[in-house]
């Protein structure tokens, strides 16, 4: 496969090229970057600064790690004439959220010692630090690597962390597709020695053009994220994927895949040219293609994607602009065989399934709801510490899920009581008491860390969900489930705009309020009030809750009653989101 030089080719079908002086400055950037080095090291033990240049920020992006700042100090720093108060932001590459429970121990105590005894987990099933100071940066990427765990491609524009379904349930299907996710994972991240010369002390070697064959210098125009769903639960919200993979089994033996592709939930507000947008289903292939479909896919954003506009750079503009019919033939000629006829599936839900599940293979699994995915020790309930506890006995795996839940998973039967008597002990076995609305809610981090958060989100919802559960309470339907997402920005870090009840920041306090997405993750919702605050939302959403109470047919969902009652029209494309 060849790498791609200064003469990056942006639109091939029409036999165009740009210049690199002509694409965007991050190309520029990319390409200086001696295959993502920078000066990176040199920033790292400057002195005078907790921070990091602009140039060195962005390329530490693509080893796991965003430079920050708290921004709840900034106007008192500033008014001290100080710098801001940087601290960085560092994320685990952990493919279907799969996790040993000496490395949860690992974890555990960076957290503890460098990152503020907080740990977060993402809506793409991994773990983020916050709060890392510069001086232990390094600590912390050495320290990971000494559980086989690291930070590489977890941020930046490459083939970041690798989705898969958690089943408890289906255990040999779920074990098969969580180890083909691993290896896509291993097989598309970024080859560079950069990652192992700049943390972990590797022997430095002289870039060739052969470091990353299948990036080349410039890598690509943005971030690219695989996610492996099993039917019939769409945890992984596989439509805002940019490559989602079906999985398609006869009982639990994996036959194949589905492929969909060009799904994203970035959107920028006020500019129509952008949008959130499904990926649409192209096809079948079986299970031993996967990885020759996996680089073909990668390889194709590579040599089409949008390098001169980066708010048109994502796959699903590129799918957009050119078509399903010209991807599904652009694959076929990379991978040397015809894509199949999709196989038939079906989802009914992209919600966890709480408390405790014995697998087919006898196994146990408990789901444990933490909300928003944080986890720390408050008062009356010392999360961090429970799960510490849990895993120095337990002998089995940890699960992310894709709502930000954890699974205590591969329990044998002798050793359940043990695990049941812990979270006894600690209060833990009543979290899955919380309301379907709570359980089905979700928000990114945004403020104080996020720099680009316009208002609050994860400190702020569980107050909202509160004031929401009271109108489900008094209209009689609070066993109803409805999923609620919020963001503190328009990016969609945790997949708004497939919710049925949605907010995205714009100001602090002031939200866009967004209604009419699908259950199981099957349809966008649509802008119902912009720019509003909590008063407007309570004032909405009382009226709207007690008429669903009172009109809903059996078993319809919000998102559909709302559509159906007129409340907003059903989004049919990402082109008809803005219209």
């Amino acid at each position: 496969m060849s790498t791609p030089t200064k003469q990056i080719v942006v639109d091939r079908s029409d036999d165009l090229s740009q210049p690199l002086e002509k694409l965007h400055p991050n190309e520029r950037l990319k390409d200086a970057s001696n295959y993502l080095r920078g000066t990176i090291e040199d920033g790292l033990s400057a002195p005078l600064t907790g921070g990091v240049s602009d140039e060195d920020t962005k390329l530490l992006k693509f080893h796991g790690v965003y430079q920050q700042d708290d921004r709840d100090l900034r106007d008192e720093r500033r008014r001290q004439k100080l710098e801001p108060h940087y601290q960085f932001m560092v994320r685990i590459r952990l493919a279907g959220g799969v996790c040993r429970p000496d490395q949860w121990l690992k974890i555990d105590e960076i957290a503890r010692r460098y990152g503020g005894g907080s740990l977060r987990l993402t809506t793409r099933q991994t773990f983020q630090f916050h709060g890392i100071l510069k001086r232990n940066l390094k600590s912390t990427i050495k320290e990971l690597q000494e559980v086989l765990l690291d930070t590489i491609a977890a941020c930046g524009d490459d083939t970041r962390g690798v989705m898969c379904s958690v089943n408890p349930n289906l255990s040999e299907l779920h074990s098969e597709v969580y180890e083909l996710a691993r290896r896509t994972s291993d097989h598309v991240i970024p080859k560079t020695r950069a990652y192992h010369e700049i943390w972990l002390d590797g022997e430095k070697i002289k870039p060739t053009t052969s470091e990353d064959p299948l990036y080349g210098r410039t890598y690509l125009p943005r971030k690219f994220k695989f996610g492996f769903v099993i039917p019939p639960v769409n945890d992984i919200d596989v439509y805002a994927q940019d490559v989602g993979l079906i999985a398609i089994a006869d009982k639990e033996r994996l036959l194949g895949f589905n492929i969909c592709v060009g799904g994203g939930m970035g959107n920028t507000d006020n500019a129509p040219e952008t949008f959130p947008r499904l990926a649409d289903v192209v096809g079948y292939f079986p299970k031993d293609k996967l990885l020759a479909v996996a680089e073909a896919a990668v390889a194709i954003q590579r040599d089409y994607g949008n390098r001169v506009d980066r708010a048109r750079a994502r796959f699903k503009y590129t799918i957009e602009d050119k078509g399903l019919e010209w991807f599904r033939h652009e694959l076929e000629e990379r991978i040397g065989f015809v894509l199949e006829e999709a196989r038939p599936y079906r989802f009914d839900s992209n919600g966890d399934n709480y408390g405790w599940v014995r697998g087919s293979d006898g196994l146990w699994h408990f789901t444990m709801f933490i909300e928003n995915g944080r986890i720390r020790n408050e008062e009356g309930r010392h999360l961090l510490t429970a799960i510490r506890e849990i895993a120095h006995v337990h002998t089995g795996e940890f699960r992310l899920t894709p709502n930000q839940n954890l699974v205590i998973s591969n329990i044998e039967h002798s050793q359940k009581p043990h695990i049941v008597a812990l979270l006894e002990a600690f209060g833990l076995d009543v979290s899955i008491e919380s309301s379907p609305l709570r359980r089905n809610s979700m928000a990114c981090v945004a403020l104080p860390t996020c720099g680009l958060a316009m208002a609050e989100s994860e400190r702020y919802l569980p107050g909202l969900v509160t004031k929401i559960e009271r109108m489900l309470f008094k209209n009689g339907i609070a066993d109803l489930p409805i999923t609620i997402r919020m963001t503190g920005c328009p990016n969609g870090c945790a997949r708004p705009y497939l919710a049925e009840i949605a907010f995205t920041g714009r100001a602090p306090g002031k939200y866009n309020f967004y209604l009419g997405g699908g259950f199981y993750g099957q349809r966008l919702n649509r802008l119902y009030l912009e720019n509003v605050d909590e008063v407007r939302i309570l004032q909405e959403l009382d009226t709207i809750i007690a008429h669903y109470a009172s009109a809903r047919d059996e078993a319809e969902h919000f998102g559909d009653f709302v559509i159906r009652a007129g409340y907003v029209r059903e989004v049919t494309s990402g082109m008809d989101f803005n219209s």
